[in-house]
C-alpha cells in the first residue's frame, strides 16, 4: 500500500510540475503566473478540486508520442469564489504552449458539461497557442466540441473569460461567445492569425499589442470588458465581478448583508444638474450615491464612454445599471455606445438581474459615418434589449431625454415598470433651438422672434410634467431622495411576473 501511495505522490508532484522549472521560471519572466498559481488566486483557500490531472494525449504523429506530460497542457475542475461553487480551466502554458489537443479539449468539455448539469458558472483562464498542429483536424474538432457548450451555455450559466498571455484561433472564438472577456495589460492579445500570418497575407506590418492587446480590444474593438495591470489584480477583480453574479439563470440574486440605509438622503445631487443644459457632469456620481455603499463593478469602462454599464447592489441584491454619460459627447448615443448598452441589458435579463437606468440623452449622433456605419441597426440593438427584457426596470430622467433616443432608453413605452424624473429633466422630440428653427422656418431671420419662440417652447416641454400628466413618467421626485425612491421600487418588483411569447428564439438585428 505504501508503495502505491508514494506513486500516486510522484505522479501529482510531475503533474503540478507542468512544463518543468526552466518553463515556469520563463513564464514569471514575462510577468505571469503559471496555471496553478493563478487557481491559487482566484479560489478560496485549499477550495479547489482538480480532475484529469493525469490526462496525456494520444497523438504519434511528429515523434509525439515521445512527448507526454501529464494533464496535457490545461488544469480543469472546480472551487469556491467566497464560498460559492465555480468550475474552473487554466491553460497552461508551460506544456506545449497551452496548445489544444484532442485529449485537452475533452477535459475542457467535461467540466463545461458539469457546469451545465449542475447550474453553475464556469471560468476560463486563456493563455495559450491555439490547436497543436500536430494533431491537425482532431485539435479542430476539439475547439467545435468547446464552442457548442459555450452556446448552450449561453444565457443559462456565467460564462467568464480571462486572457492572460497570447491567444489565437479557436482560443480567442471560444471566449467571444462568453459573458465577459478580461484581459491583462502588457502580457496578453487576443486575434485570429498573429503578425506574422498578417505580414504574409497582406503585408502589413504590425506588433501583437497593435494587432489585438488590450489597448486594442478594451478601447476599439469591445471584444474585452475590461483590462487590468497584471495577473493578481486580474483574477481579484473577477473574484469581486462573481460575488454579483447568479449562479444560473433560475438562481436567486445573490443578497449580502448591508450596512448603507437604503433611505439615506444625499443632498449633493440636488445640484449635481448644472444650470445651464449644455454644461457636463459625471453621471458617475449619482450611480455611486443611489448604488450600497458607492461600490460599481464597471463593465467595457474603456469603451463608448458616453454610456456607463456595470453592476451594483441596492438593499445588498445586484443590479445592473446603465447610465447615459454627459461629460462623452453628452451622453449620445451612438453606435459604439449602444451595442455596448445592449448586450449588457441582454445579460442582465438573462439572468434575473434587475436594470436600472440613468437617463441624460440629446438624442442620436448624426452624421455620415453613423449612418454609413450602421447607427439604425445598433441603435435598434438597444432599443430591442430593453423592450424584450422582463426583469424589474427602474428608470431615473436626469435631465435631456430627447427624440427616439428618450423611447429606447428603458421608456415607461417598453414596458419601463418605475419610471422617475427629477425636476431638471426635460423630455421633448428635440431641443429649443431646433425645434423652433422648424417650426417657425418663416422666422429664421429674425433672431428676437426665434429667441421667443425658443423661450416659450422652452417653458412648454423642457420640463418632466408635460410627460407626467399623460402618465409616462411615475413621479417628478427630489434628487436627494434617489435612493429612496429606487431602492422602494426595486422591492416592490421583486414579485414582478412577466413573460414574452413563447418563441424559439427571437431575431434581434444583429
Amino acid at each position: 500500500m505504501r508503495d502505491v501511495l508514494v506513486e500516486l505522490e510522484k505522479r501529482r508532484a510531475n503533474a503540478r510540475a507542468g512544463g518543468g522549472e526552466k518553463r515556469i521560471e520563463g513564464q514569471h519572466a514575462k510577468g505571469k503566473l503559471t496555471a496553478r498559481e493563478r487557481l491559487v488566486v482566484l479560489l478560496d483557500d485549499s477550495s479547489f478540486e482538480e480532475f484529469d490531472m493525469f490526462v496525456e494525449h494520444r497523438s504519434s504523429a511528429f515523434g509525439m508520442e515521445e512527448q507526454k506530460i501529464a494533464g496535457d497542457g490545461v488544469v480543469t475542475g472546480w472551487g469556491t469564489i467566497n464560498g460559492r461553487p465555480v468550475y474552473v480551466f487554466a491553460k497552461d502554458f508551460t506544456v506545449f504552449g497551452g496548445s489544444l489537443s484532442e485529449a485537452h479539449a475533452e477535459k475542457i468539455c467535461k467540466v463545461q458539461d458539469m457546469a451545465l448539469r449542475n447550474g453553475t458558472p464556469i471560468i476560463g483562464l486563456f493563455d495559450a497557442g491555439g490547436a497543436r498542429i500536430q494533431e491537425g483536424v482532431a485539435a479542430l474538432g476539439g475547439y467545435a466540441e468547446i464552442f457548442q457548450r459555450n452556446v448552450l451555455a449561453s444565457g443559462v450559466i456565467p460564462q467568464i473569460s480571462v486572457i492572460m498571455g497570447p491567444c489565437a484561433g479557436g482560443d480567442v472564438y471560444s471566449p467571444a461567445m462568453t459573458d465577459f472577456i478580461f484581459m491583462v495589460r502588457g502580457t496578453s492579445y487576443m486575434f485570429v492569425t498573429g503578425p506574422d500570418v498578417v505580414k504574409t497575407v497582406t503585408n502589413e506590418t504590425v506588433t501583437a499589442e497593435e494587432l489585438g492587446g488590450a489597448s486594442v480590444h478594451c478601447v476599439k474593438s469591445s471584444v474585452a470588458d475590461g483590462g487590468f495591470e497584471n495577473d493578481v489584480e486580474a483574477l481579484l477583480e473577477i473574484r469581486r465581478l462573481y460575488d454579483y453574479l447568479p449562479l444560473n439563470n433560475k438562481a436567486d440574486l445573490p443578497e449580502i448583508p448591508v450596512h448603507d440605509p437604503w433611505d439615506r438622503q444625499e443632498k449633493s445631487l440636488d445640484t449635481l444638474v448644472p444650470d445651464s443644459a449644455t454644461t457636463p457632469y459625471d453621471i458617475k456620481e449619482a450611480i455611486l450615491k443611489t448604488v450600497d455603499e458607492g461600490a460599481f463593478f464597471e463593465i467595457q469602462p474603456d469603451h463608448a464612454k458616453n454610456i456607463l454599464t456595470g453592476f451594483g447592489r441596492i438593499e445588498g441584491r445586484t443590479v445592473g445599471v446603465v447610465a447615459n454619460q454627459p461629460m462623452v459627447l453628452a451622453g449620445v448615443l451612438d453606435s459604439d455606445a449602444s451595442r455596448k448598452a445592449a448586450r449588457f441589458v441582454r445579460f442582465c435579463d438573462c439572468f434575473g438581474i434587475p436594470i436600472l437606468t440613468f437617463v441624460d440623452v440629446p438624442g442620436f449622433l448624426p452624421g455620415t459615418s453613423q449612418e454609413y456605419g450602421g447607427l439604425i441597426k445598433h441603435g435598434a440593438k438597444l432599443l430591442f434589449a430593453y423592450a424584450e427584457a422582463t426583469v424589474p426596470k427602474v428608470t431615473v430622467i436626469t435631465r435631456k431625454a430627447f427624440g427616439g433616443a428618450y423611447d429606447v432608453m428603458a421608456s415607461k413605452h417598453l414596458r419601463g415598470d418605475i419610471n422617475y424624473a427629477w425636476p431638471t429633466a426635460q423630455i421633448a422630440v428635440m431641443g429649443a433651438k431646433g425645434a423652433v428653427e422648424i417650426i417657425f422656418r418663416k422666422d429664421i431671420d429674425n433672431p428676437e422672434k426665434i429667441a421667443e419662440h425658443a423661450k416659450t417652447y422652452e417653458d412648454h416641454f423642457l420640463n418632466p410634467f408635460v410627460a407626467a400628466e399623460r402618465g409616462y413618467i411615475d413621479d417628478v421626485i427630489m434628487p436627494q431622495s434617489t435612493r429612496r425612491r429606487v431602492a422602494r421600487a426595486f422591492r416592490l418588483l421583486r414579485r414582478k411576473e412577466l413573460a414574452n411569447p413563447w418563441k424559439k428564439h427571437d431575431n434581434i438585428p444583429l
